[in-house]
C-alpha cells in the first residue's frame, strides 16, 4: 500500500443543505495549497438531503430528530476510513457531542474555530447571523463568552430577514444580494459590532458572490464578515495535514 492510499481522510457529514455542502467542498478544494490532483486532500462527502430540519427540531415545531440519520452517517464515514469529520452546518453543532460520543475520531466544532479565529484577529465584539435554530440554541452565545467576547443578536425583524434569506432564497436555489443581509447586518454594527459571524453555511453563498463581485470590480470586499464555512475549510484542510493556499 503506497503513501497515498494510508493518507488521511475528511469525512464530511453534508447535505445540511446541499448547496452548502457543494460550496464547503469547493472551498477545500480552492483554499488547499497545490500543484496537481495528488497534492488536494482525501475527502468523502456524504449529503444526506432528506436529513430533517435541524432548526424546526430545535424550536419544538418538528418531532423528526436529525440526530439518528447524523450519527448513522458519521459511523458510516468512520468505517469508510475517515480519520476526522466534520459538519458544515452551524445548526446542526447542537447535536455534536452526541455524534461526537457516537464515534471515535475527531469532530471539531464549526462554531468553536470560528469564535477563535475571530478572537485571534483581533476582533472584540461579533454579530451573530443565525438561524432562530442556532441563535435559540445559544451555541455561539456561549462559545464567544467562554472566550471572553461580547456579542449582539439581531432583534425580531432581523431574525426574520434572515430565514427568508436561508429559506426561502438560498435553499430554493436563489442567491440574493448582499443588500438584503446589510439589511440586519447595518444596525447591529452602528451598535459596536465590528465583526458579523456568517453563522449559517447558506448565508456562506452569498459572501461567496461578495468575494467574487470584488474581484471582477477590483472593490475590496468588507472584512468584517466572517464566513464560518471557510473558517471549517482551513481548518480541516490543515487537520488533514495540507497547507492554505
Amino acid at each position: 500500500m503506497n503513501a497515498q492510499e494510508n493518507a488521511p481522510l475528511l469525512g464530511i457529514l453534508g447535505g445540511l443543505g446541499p448547496y452548502a455542502s457543494a460550496y464547503f467542498y469547493e472551498l477545500i478544494t480552492t483554499h488547499t495549497k497545490a500543484e496537481k490532483d495528488q497534492d488536494h486532500i482525501n475527502i468523502i462527502l456524504s449529503s444526506r438531503a432528506s436529513t430533517p430540519d435541524r432548526t424546526d427540531f430545535i424550536l419544538g415545531n418538528s418531532d423528526a430528530s436529525p440526530l439518528p440519520i447524523m450519527i448513522r452517517d458519521a459511523k458510516a464515514l468512520e468505517q469508510f476510513g475517515a480519520t476526522a469529520i466534520v459538519i458544515p452546518c452551524n445548526t446542526a453543532h447542537y447535536f455534536i457531542h452526541e455524534v461526537r460520543r457516537a464515534v471515535s475520531v475527531p469532530v471539531p466544532s464549526i462554531i468553536t474555530e470560528t469564535v477563535n479565529h475571530i478572537q485571534k484577529a483581533g476582533f472584540t465584539k461579533a454579530a451573530v447571523l443565525a438561524t432562530t435554530g442556532t441563535l435559540s440554541s445559544g451555541s455561539y452565545q456561549e462559545e464567544l463568552t467562554r472566550f471572553g467576547m461580547d456579542y449582539m443578536t439581531p432583534d425580531k425583524e432581523g431574525r426574520e430577514i434572515l430565514m427568508d434569506i436561508i429559506y426561502n432564497d438560498v435553499k430554493k436555489g436563489h442567491i440574493p444580494s448582499m443588500d438584503k443581509l446589510y439589511r440586519v447586518a447595518d444596525p447591529l454594527f452602528a451598535a459596536g459590532c465590528d465583526c458579523a459571524i456568517l453563522a449559517c453555511t447558506e448565508l456562506s453563498l452569498l459572501h461567496r458572490d461578495m468575494l467574487i463581485y470584488a474581484s471582477r470590480t477590483g472593490i475590496a470586499p468588507d472584512t468584517r464578515f466572517i464566513d464560518s464555512m471557510t473558517v471549517l475549510a482551513e481548518v480541516s484542510i490543515r487537520l488533514m495535514g495540507h497547507e492554505i493556499m
